[in-house]
């Protein structure tokens, strides 16, 4: 079997000869201390990306079969993007700076961690008319399956797994307002709050109908949103469930009508409460199931949820710090998950700086002969 075959077979809860390594990239802090360590060079760290060669060479040389987040798909983001500005230098050399999605986050040279959000464009109605509705329309060229795209992920002979991204229906919105302001806008303005979100709904649809039209030769379909936190999620369930979930639904049927069951989504943080809204409006693969202080395992949802629920990631990538007994202990506690079939344990996100390159090496060699 090749991995493509292998992956969909676990997912479907048919027979396959191994399970497939996988993996969700790295911190490009991990790729220059790795390139510092002569693992890999420092041009490929420099431009490593989500499933480019580069991504193939390194995970080739760790390990690893493939990377679950190598998509093709389309541009459902703010369209131009706002231009990137500084808008006032800090006395302490940080700089707060206005980013491509209208967000003026504060940034310091050698932080590796997520700028903190300071104030946004998106305040209103106003804003929303003038900046992001026109920013928000479908174009063709928002799709980006061209021709040769099309001849690869049509060729029965190219043995890559084959994902399209269908879009972020509140996460992107989380990102533009805030998360204070996305909570006020409900109450202060209800129809507006209704409009940026069938907007963003309408124009996510629209690019994957297209993409359809064009090529049917998709495994899955994923989302994007990270809306959750380590306590829970970032909007109330029942208004995320009665404004959000009918605009899932009609991506996933259409996935479904042209013959692709399995769409996983990428969410963060505590995700139980939402998990309703996504598995009853056709979202069955949950990613990357993070372990986090709050032990997210699949277990629990499937017991719930039965065998429609399925699931990649929760390996808790905290290991890869340590040593060749913590992997060997986290591999054993993956066996029962992994035995209840459609799930494949993934690192449960980017493999962090603090990480041994021999002991994802490691990792690697030990789940192939685990689940051989």
């Amino acid at each position: 079997m090749n991995n493509r075959q292998r992956a969909l077979a676990v997912l479907n809860y048919k027979n396959y000869d191994r399970l497939p390594i996988v993996h969700f990239g790295y911190w490009h802090e991990t790729l220059a201390k790795w390139a510092n360590e002569g693992h890999i060079s420092h041009e490929d760290a420099k431009g490593w990306g989500d499933g480019n060669d580069i991504d193939k060479s390194i995970s080739a040389k760790l390990g690893f079969d493939f990377g679950w987040t190598s998509k093709a798909g389309s541009n459902v983001e703010i369209l131009p993007s706002f231009e990137r500005r500084v808008v006032e230098e800090m006395s302490d050399g940080a700089r707060k700076v206005l980013n491509q999605y209208g967000v003026i986050v504060l940034e310091k040279d050698g932080a590796g961690s997520i700028p903190m959000e300071i104030d946004h464009m998106l305040k209103g109605r106003a804003e929303w008319e003038e900046h992001f509705l026109p920013r928000l329309q479908f174009a063709p060229e928002r799709v980006g399956i061209n021709s040769e795209l099309k001849a690869k992920l049509e060729d029965e002979n190219d043995l890559e797994i084959r994902g399209i991204y269908v879009g972020s229906l509140f996460g992107m919105i989380r990102n533009w307002l805030g998360v204070e302001e996305t909570a006020y806008l409900q109450v202060d303005d209800p129809d507006l709050f209704d409009e940026i979100i069938d907007t963003v709904g309408n124009l996510a649809y629209k690019c994957a109908q297209t993409a359809m039209s064009i090529t049917t030769a998709f495994d899955f379909g994923h989302f994007w949103e990270d809306i959750c936190f380590k306590s829970g999620p970032l909007i109330n369930p029942r208004v995320f469930n009665e404004k959000v979930g009918p605009h899932y639904k009609r991506i996933t049927d259409l996935l479904n009508k042209n013959g692709i069951n399995i769409v996983s989504l990428d969410c963060d943080g505590m995700i139980d409460a939402l998990i309703p809204t996504w598995f009853e409006n056709g979202v069955n693969t949950m990613f990357p199931i993070e372990v986090g202080t709050w032990n997210a395992s699949i277990a629990p949802w499937r017991e719930m949820y039965g065998r429609e629920l399925r699931g990649v990631g929760g390996m808790d990538k905290k290991v890869f710090a340590y040593d060749y007994a913590a992997i060997d202990a986290e591999i054993e506690r993956l066996k029962p998950l992994v035995a209840l079939g459609g799930y494949i344990p993934c690192p449960d996100h980017r493999i962090p700086p603090d990480a041994k390159w021999e002991n994802v090496q490691y990792y690697c060699e030990k789940m192939r002969k685990a689940f051989g």
